[in-house]
């Protein structure tokens, strides 16, 4: 379908009808300039007709002149002979009338001669014929006249007189013969014009016909498609991604509307990713603005819960020992009194625990690190929780793969990597599995912790790595193990994040440190090892 040519073709479709439509336009130009020149070159043969006057005005001198010179020499004048004066004025005269014909038949002749055989009225066959037959008389009027006595002698004069007749008669036939070659090329022209008229007719209506082809061509191929292309770009350029501009032609247009579409749906990958990116470091500075703000409480909480916690827990077994002394076993007050006070001393030292994480989380500082394996590191961490009874009916699998060198302090990381399992195991059900992969993306080293326990939702992905914040199963944990591990990690220069498709669906945290790109440390670790 035309619609669904290239833009190249569609141009050339556009600019050839522009074209016909000008080569009709100057055709139709070309063809009424001809016409009136033809007409106006015609026309000058009308010049002929002064010149057929005025050669018939003097012949007809010449006739009266001859006829004054007859009467005369009917009409003597008294006291004269011969009338010689009258004769030699009327000879005279009748000379200059001859010459004047003469004059004038040349210059007809020139005229005759200036026409083209190519013109409408121009065919002069007839005329030339009768200059030759007004020359040869001319030349026998003048042998008559060459003879000075010619006026005296009557037979001369009279057939100088049937000459002049017929001289007359043949001046007279040059106007005839234009006016019938005008009246021909009337005729002609009026159906030159009738003709030219309807041609003129037909090339405006094609012309307008093809001219509206045109507009409506272009504009459905350009001009539409140019109106949807800008109205589409400035409406995504006012912030509306979801705008899609579309085009139902094949060509270059559609290929840039798809453009478009495409760049603005980048636009709208890249403005949403910069959001989440944008939320996400929000969490993290108020994230760490709650570490740091936990940090500094725990510092002060933990040193002074620490000695009344012990107290507690000392005079609770002290109380233990003397009850034994006071209340005999088989004393029905001996049981309830005696698991008060281990549950109390349960208690104290569980509250002892959750102090002594405080202080260790506050007391995270500048790191001290060094060059490790993080596949040998974390298969320690394996080897020691699968001697766990808890876990042994979940697995724990680290995927094979090249050592990955680190700069880091091993002990720290030991801790992040025992929470991540230790998280990943307390979500499984008996026969679940947490998978281990390290490997190395560019100038960083992920380790990724993937389970197929009960999964997290959206809210709990928001506040996994605040303090106190925990969702393990039985209520178990203080919410301090992640909060840890997410403040060691930003130590170290990392970023761990957390991925999970929604509650039963597992869960997956990555974690990203720095590798190690100095030579000189790569090689000393290996002479270690």
């Amino acid at each position: 379908m035309p619609s669904r040519w290239p833009i190249r073709n569609k141009l050339f479709v556009c600019f050839a009808l522009l074209l016909a439509i000008v080569s009709m336009l100057a055709w139709g130009g070309i063809q009424g300039l001809y016409s009136y020149r033809g007409l106006v070159r015609s026309l000058r043969r009308v010049y002929e007709l002064p010149l057929a006057t005025e050669m018939m005005r003097h012949v007809s001198n010449l006739r009266v002149t001859l006829s004054e010179a007859r009467s005369v020499e009917r009409t003597p004048i008294p006291g004269r002979d011969k009338p010689s004066a009258v004769y030699e004025l009327i000879q005279e005269e009748f000379h200059l009338y001859l010459d004047a014909v003469r004059y004038t038949l040349g210059k007809y002749r020139e005229q005759l001669t200036d026409n083209s055989p190519q013109d409408p009225i121009g065919d002069s066959r007839g005329e030339w014929i009768t200059v030759r037959a007004i020359d040869q008389s001319l030349s026998r009027i003048e042998h008559f006249v060459s003879n000075g006595d010619w006026l005296l002698d009557r037979l001369q004069a009279g057939a100088l007189a049937m000459e002049l007749e017929h001289l007359e008669e043949l001046s007279a036939e040059l106007p005839s013969y234009l006016h019938e070659n005008i009246h021909d090329f009337t005729e002609e022209a009026r159906g030159q014009y009738r003709a030219l008229l309807v041609l003129a007719w037909v090339t405006s209506v094609i012309t307008a016909l093809i001219f509206a082809l045109w507009v409506k061509l272009f504009y459905e191929w350009v001009f539409r498609p140019l109106r949807v292309l800008i109205k589409g770009s400035r409406k995504v350029a006012a912030g509306n991604f979801e705008y899609r501009i579309r085009l139902d032609t094949c060509d270059e247009m559609a290929e840039l509307a798809q453009a478009m579409n495409d760049m603005t749906a980048r636009f709208r990958a890249i403005r949403d990713d910069l959001d989440s990116q944008v939320q996400e470091r929000t969490r993290q500075v108020v994230r760490s603005e709650q570490l740091a703000s936990v940090g500094f409480l725990a510092a002060g909480v933990a040193h002074e819960i620490n000695n009344p916690l012990a107290s507690i827990a000392m005079c609770a077994e002290s109380l233990e020992g003397r009850v034994e002394e006071v209340l005999k076993p088989d004393d029905d007050r001996y049981a309830p009194v005696r698991n008060y006070l281990r549950m109390i001393q349960t208690e104290a030292f569980r509250c002892k625990e959750i102090t002594e994480r405080l202080l260790d989380f506050s007391r995270l500082g500048e790191v001290k690190r060094q060059t490790a394996d993080l596949r040998e590191l974390v298969q320690g961490v394996i080897d020691m929780i699968s001697h766990l009874g808890k876990y042994s009916e979940k697995h724990v699998e680290m995927m094979p793969g090249e050592p990955v060198l680190a700069l880091i302090n091993p002990q720290e990381i030991k801790q992040v990597v025992l929470n991540l399992i230790v998280n990943g195991l307390d979500s499984l059900d008996p026969g679940g599995a947490v998978h281990i992969d390290i490997s190395r993306r560019g100038s960083q080293a992920v380790l990724t912790v993937a389970d197929n326990g009960c999964g997290m939702s959206v809210e709990v992905r928001k506040h996994l790595f605040e303090p106190f914040f925990t969702r393990k199963r039985g209520g178990q944990g203080t919410g301090l193990g992640l909060s840890i591990a997410y403040r060691i990690i930003a130590d170290h220069e990392g970023a761990i994040d957390v991925h999970s498709d929604g509650p039963g669906h597992g869960s997956r945290f990555t974690v990203r440190l720095p590798l190690v790109e100095s030579r000189k440390e790569l090689d000393h670790y290996h002479k270690a090892a």
